[in-house]
């Protein structure tokens, strides 16, 4: 049975979300990521800022120098995460088949559902309209028979745009596309391709797949079955997943460690709220990169007991990283948790102190819930930034600010 698929992408979400609690900042260039005086990178831009050029993954001091009366604000993550837990309710009142894969975007299986709720594309419709008149903010919607196709069709008219792929239209919908749109064509493959005459995604269909397979190997194979559109995963759900992760690429690849730690720290922040969320905690912990040359390595580790905490995500998270050769520039950068086991089946321990720091993770994710993200503060948030990444909270604080994230 063919699958119908949808791919919610909120709209420049860090952004929107500051200017729907400021309203005196809409139709303003607003510039998430910290002050322009300090060494970091734009996490999110509203379209006002994109307009002079401001995108994320930028260095603060270039996009001051591009938009110089630009609002430069901090990345507020747990505002953002709250806002993204209403957005993934609204999603589920649609289907129960969500899939989150970032704090600003989900896939949706709707394959099935047109008895009860209708045609898809007038569902997604609603979604957004739902979206607009409860939290006051826009999603771009991609529809189409795969994961591959939704997420290419959510972000090819943003912003609060909704594209339908049909089954019988995917090859005329890929054709025109630039070659750069396929999964894993980075500027190094996109050059390579160039310099065989490819530079469209409908030149790369009609291209011989044994004559890219020599010249590309594994990934020459996957590029030729993007190009005719074929994706055969699944939309997995929470319910049934055995991990956990949370990854982000780059709008250009990145060679800071300083700044590449700083989105480890926001990416293990997301796994470990979801794994609370759904009162699991997991034993294993998995880093992975992509560089420029589309070279992927996963390194992972397993935890001394079962955790659902921030810190120990990222502690371990954070070593694998550093005993990485950075030989080149970092495309995806991205961390994942496995082994789940539901919170209270792992073993007892002997002290129940040692059980306070999960308690305290719970009940403040309580309080903020309720509250608003502001009710409770982690000390780190307001100490004077200025030190290197050494392990102390004060520390994360400054990385924090600095975080990078793919939003579009």
């Amino acid at each position: 049975m063919p699958r119908t698929i949808a791919h919610v992408d909120m709209d420049a979400f860090y952004a929107a979300v500051e200017q729907r609690d400021q309203p005196a900042l809409r139709g303003k260039p607003v510039i998430v990521g910290g002050p322009p005086q300090a060494r970091g990178v734009v996490s999110a831009a509203s379209y006002e800022a994109r307009q002079f050029g401001v995108r994320s993954a930028m260095p603060t001091r270039e996009a001051f120098r591009l938009c110089p009366h630009g609002v430069f604000l901090p990345v507020r993550m747990e505002r953002y995460a709250e806002v993204s837990q209403q957005v993934m309710t609204i999603l589920g009142d649609f289907t129960p088949a969500v899939e989150q894969i970032s704090v600003d975007e989900a896939f949706l299986d709707l394959t099935g559902t047109e008895r009860l709720l209708g045609p898809a594309a007038p569902v997604c419709a609603a979604i957004q309209q739902r979206i607009r008149d409860e939290l006051q903010l826009t999603a771009s919607v991609g529809l189409a028979p795969n994961k591959f196709l939704a997420k290419i069709a959510s972000d090819l008219r943003k912003p609060d745009a909704l594209v339908v792929v049909p089954p019988e239209g995917i090859a005329e919908f890929l054709a025109p596309l630039p070659i750069a749109k396929l999964w894993g064509v980075g500027p190094a493959t996109e050059r390579k391709l160039r310099k065989l005459g490819l530079a469209t995604v409908g030149q790369l269909q009609r291209y011989d797949a044994a004559t890219l397979r020599a010249k590309f190997g594994r990934v020459g194979a996957q590029l030729h079955e993007l190009a005719q559109g074929h994706d055969d995963r699944p939309v997995v759900t929470d319910s049934t997943m055995k991990s956990i992760s949370h990854e982000t690429t780059f709008a250009v690849d990145v060679a800071d460690a300083y700044a590449l730690e700083s989105v480890l720290l926001e990416l293990t922040e997301q796994v470990a709220w979801r794994l609370r969320r759904h009162h699991w905690r997991a034993r294993t912990v998995t880093l992975k990169l992509r560089f420029a040359s589309f070279t992927t390595i996963t390194r992972s580790r397993t935890l001394a007991a079962p955790s659902d905490l921030d810190s120990d995500v990222y502690d371990v998270a954070r070593s694998l990283f550093r005993k990485v050769k950075l030989a080149e520039r970092v495309r995806l950068l991205g961390v994942g948790v496995s082994q789940l086991v539901a919170a209270g089946a792992e073993q007892l321990t002997l002290f129940e102190a040692q059980d306070k720091p999960h308690r305290a993770a719970r009940a403040a994710d309580a309080i903020r819930a309720k509250f608003g993200p502001r009710a409770l503060t982690k000390a780190r948030l307001v100490r004077e930034p200025g030190q290197h990444l050494a392990g102390n909270l004060a520390d994360r604080a400054e990385l924090r600010e600095r975080g990078v994230k793919d939003a579009n």
